[in-house]
């Protein structure tokens, strides 16, 4: 792929365009003409960019990263090992819970994550595993250099776990706790929250 063919404009609104709605409706009930539609593109131009509706989905999980990237960063390149987990998991909840519309990248991912299609081996690889990689990384270091690897995956897993609870349960929460996720602050009071119950879960294994 050029450099391009990455700032192609029609190429743009298509991944954008394509990122709403599959993050919408999902892989299958998205159609490609409405996603052109969106983008105010001809049909033909899905095939011409991306040879169809699976290849352009891939690319757009991965533009979704890049775009979740940019908007919440998930490493911090200095701090403490606490102060690292803090902005990881602040940002990787506002990530989850943006219902702004440039927070589809957020809804994309946890779509394909609980409802996964042929592009997962791929997106898992180049995304999902360095990011967990990053996560797992600042557990070792709180949990100290003896601790067995398993027991940094399974905490780390379980950090992630509950971030993600905020996200697939939303229905349940917004009927039975809304206030819980309501606004920034309340979200920011429930990141801090997830951040001391990690932390005194990783002191019970350190």
């Amino acid at each position: 792929m050029t450099e391009d063919s990455l700032t192609d404009p029609t190429r743009d609104r298509l991944l954008r365009a394509a990122g709403q709605v599959f993050a919408e409706k999902g892989f299958r009930e998205a159609t490609v003409r409405e996603i052109c539609r969106h983008a105010e593109v001809n049909v033909a131009a899905v095939n011409y960019h991306f040879r169809g509706k699976e290849a352009l989905y891939g690319e757009a999980l991965a533009y979704a990263y890049r775009e979740a990237d940019a908007r919440y960063p998930l490493a911090l390149a200095e701090g403490s090992a606490e102060e690292r987990l803090r902005h990881y998991i602040g940002n990787f909840l506002r990530r989850l819970l943006d219902q702004s519309q440039l927070g589809w990248h957020g809804r994309l991912i946890a779509r394909e994550i609980t409802e996964p299609t042929a592009a997962i081996d791929g997106f898992v690889a180049t995304t999902l595993i360095p990011h967990g990689i990053l996560l797992h990384d600042i557990v070792a270091e709180l949990l100290g250099p003896d601790t067995d690897p398993s027991i940094s995956s399974r905490c780390a897993l379980s950090i992630m776990g509950q971030c993600l609870m905020y996200r697939h349960g939303r229905a349940v929460i917004d009927r039975a706790c809304p206030e819980l996720i309501a606004g920034p602050d309340e979200i920011e009071r429930t990141a801090e929250h997830i951040v001391a119950f990690s932390l005194a879960g990783l002191r019970a294994f350190s």
